[in-house]
């Protein structure tokens, strides 16, 4: 074989080496880039999901805003009462249980804050007082904390608790939500129909409860002002008073009735400015306490 022939051989199998280096390599270099996970871009025009998630607001995030707002305005609502100032019940209870006989009207079993509504459907502040023996329906000033007026009536005389929703005539224009209680003492004894369109009388023999405005300020209020438990606490007080007291000639017993609460008031212009404006409360009206 000449030298010129040996020299092509050799440059070819130099050639072909240098292709299989290229091709595989023995040791490849490390790979020094910092790794990422893979997103998928998104089109041109449009939102990635995660994106969205995290930057628009979640529904329930709106709802608990909204929520702690209207929570907020009531608190403000409920600030207004002055039977919610520090110290203000604790004070009114102790001074009505120093105007309670024990010896009389027997132990003080339980203490209520409650709506009265009257016969034309005006609302009024009371705090009632259930003893052995009596059932103490007392208007209290919270602002001046003075007691104005107490109206007892013995619980052997207590004949009838109703309770249910408000009711009105048929061509009534007035109305009211929620349940109530009605303590009845004199079955026998019918309103007068001067009574009925006098919108002071007190001669009634029967009195009506709602929850005051306040019950769900905190849970103390709460379980003072519930009607039901005041209904229950009321039952069972008049029927040991019956027991121990009873009075001839008179069934004894106290009968539950689960039916509408009838108010016999139709246009009642009164009861509609003055329940909207809580004039039966003890509230702070701007500069003025009323």
């Amino acid at each position: 074989m000449s030298e010129v022939e040996k020299q092509e051989l050799e440059a070819v199998e130099l050639g072909e080496q240098a292709t299989e280096q290229v091709s595989e390599p023995a040791n490849p270099a490390p790979d020094t880039t910092p790794q990422t996970s893979f997103v998928r871009q998104s089109e041109p025009g449009t939102q990635a999901p995660e994106s969205e998630e995290k930057t628009s607001e979640p529904p329930q995030a709106a709802t608990a805003k909204g929520g702690r707002w209207t929570q907020t305005v009531e608190q403000f609502k409920l600030r207004k009462f002055f039977v919610l100032r520090p110290g203000t019940l604790d004070q009114a209870i102790e001074d009505i249980k120093a105007l309670v006989n024990k010896e009389e009207d027997g132990a003080v079993l339980s203490v209520w804050l409650l709506a009265e509504v009257d016969h034309w459907n005006n609302e009024k502040e009371r705090l009632v007082f259930i003893t052995e023996n009596y059932l103490f329906i007392c208007k209290y000033d919270f602002v001046m904390l003075n007691c104005e007026q107490i109206q007892k009536v013995p619980l052997n005389i207590v004949d009838r608790v109703s309770h249910g929703a408000f009711s009105f005539p048929p061509r009534s224009l007035l109305k009211r939500e929620g349940d109530g209680v009605r303590v009845f003492w004199d079955r026998l004894r019918e309103p007068s129909f001067t009574s009925k369109w006098n919108p002071f009388a007190v001669d009634y023999p029967f009195a009506t409860f709602t929850y005051h405005p306040v019950c769900n300020a905190n849970d103390s209020l709460r379980k003072m002002c519930d009607i039901n438990g005041f209904r229950e606490q009321l039952t069972e007080a008049a029927t040991k008073a019956h027991l121990r007291k009873p009075i001839p000639g008179k069934a004894n017993g106290v009968l539950v009735l689960n039916q509408p609460l009838l108010i016999e008031a139709y246009v009642g212009l009164m009861s509609l400015l003055g329940n909207q404006n809580k004039l039966g409360y003890c509230m702070a009206r701007g500069s003025v306490g009323f």
